[in-house]
């Protein structure tokens, strides 16, 4: 599907790049960048790899369920401010900030002894601007009129790792959401939660509770292959050193590889009509609104004649929304309306511990996800594979 631009002998530079990722869906956005074409490793809540400025615009545009990427600047041992001082400075800061960069510097520490966030941001921010002081031959200060690069400085058990933000604004920030609900799920969470089922483009795809119509936007896009970063922009659009071309290449790419002409079958039904109301706002402002089928309707009045669908939903949870005795009659009304789609697979997130028992079923799977800072479980009920074409023609009985 997508070709790996950098072997292509073009002279660019080579960075190691940090997709992160929240707890949980580390594998899943290993999958993506490895999908784009780069070799990576995956470690708690990020995966690194190496790539151009090709990689970057990619990266952002591409990844569905990634935080942000980052470019790694540098990693070192830091036990003392000197040392965070003196190999920060040792970076080469003038390859990435121009002089007049903008460069605020924000920080985090665990388990180290240089534990000050606020002295670690000082430090940082002074080094760095001693090196680009240095390089562009200034003696005052400098003004940082110019493009925006956000720095972080991260210290783990005394390793510092300092990078720069090349998203901005979170990649689960796509530009659709006109509108949202009390307890809306990120779009990041929604791509995990749907990339982890067995929904291909040629099923359907229902969410029962589908809020703001997140889960059936995203399916949308993946069922189009639309890169998720297509409606917004990004910090990294604004730096001298990634020419235009190099953006708009990477987004020629996106609509050359987009099937907007695939026909889907995508429905969102909620409870709620205003929440009904919003999702077709946000469809349409995602350029799906034709596209999804939106329907106020309560779970347990939901049917279908059609075969090997999958549901899945971020129902309440008994914690943010409702109160539990009426939560858990709900997953007891799911649980009866769902016996009759004896061939679709189901799938549900929450943090509600007693669903299994109130949905009548043990999960054939569970795997646990955070949505937002709630652990859940995702509740996976998988149906028959559906019958291949050759066996649909001949009648023939699916293993």
């Amino acid at each position: 599907m997508f070709e790996n631009r950098s072997e292509k002998g073009e002279s660019m530079s080579k960075y190691s790049l940090i997709a992160t990722a929240a707890m949980g869906l580390e594998s899943i956005v290993a999958n993506e960048v490895k999908n784009l074409g780069y070799d990576c490793t995956v470690e708690n809540g990020k995966i690194t790899y190496q790539g151009d400025e090709t990689a970057i615009a990619r990266s952002n545009l591409w990844l569905r369920t990634a935080d942000r990427v980052k470019i790694k600047v540098g990693e070192f041992k830091a036990y003392s401010f000197d040392e965070l001082f003196e190999k920060t400075n040792a970076l080469n800061w003038q390859d990435f900030l121009p002089v007049d960069a903008e460069f605020p510097v924000q920080g985090k520490s665990v388990k180290s002894k240089l534990f000050s966030v606020s002295d670690c941001q000082a430090i940082v921010k002074k080094a760095i601007a001693e090196k680009l002081k240095s390089h562009y031959k200034r003696n005052s200060w400098l003004e940082e009129t110019g493009p925006l690069f956000k720095i972080e400085v991260s210290l783990l058990k005394d390793t510092a790792t300092i990078t720069i933000d090349a998203s901005g604004a979170g990649l689960h920030r796509r530009g659709y959401r006109t509108g949202q609900g009390e307890a809306p799920i990120k779009e990041t969470l929604a791509a995990a939660m749907i990339q982890l089922t067995s929904w291909t483009p040629d099923r359907p795809f229902v969410d029962p509770y589908c809020g703001s119509g997140t889960l059936p936007i995203e399916a949308a896009l993946i069922g189009q292959n639309i890169a998720p970063g297509f409606n917004r922009e990004f910090i990294s659009e604004q730096w001298p050193w990634i020419a235009q071309k190099v953006w708009d290449e990477a987004r020629i790419e996106s609509e050359d590889l987009a099937e907007y002409d695939r026909e889907l079958d995508i429905m969102g039904t909620d409870i709620d009509h205003r929440m009904i109301n919003i999702s077709k706002e946000n469809a349409f402002e995602a350029g799906l609104g034709e596209i999804i089928q939106f329907k106020q309707m309560q779970v347990k009045d939901f049917t279908s004649e059609k075969k090997y669908g999958v549901i899945a939903g971020n129902p309440p949870y008994g914690e943010r929304i409702g109160d539990k005795p009426e939560v858990e009659k709900m997953y007891r009304e799911m649980g009866e309306a769902f016996k009759k789609l004896d061939t679709w697979s189901i799938y549900m997130l929450t943090s509600n511990e007693n669903f299994e028992a109130c949905y009548g079923k043990p999960a054939t799977k569970k795997r646990k996800l955070f949505n937002g800072f709630i652990r859940t479980d995702y509740y996976q009920y998988w149906g028959p594979r559906p019958p291949r074409k050759k066996e649909q023609e001949h009648g023939q009985a699916v293993e």
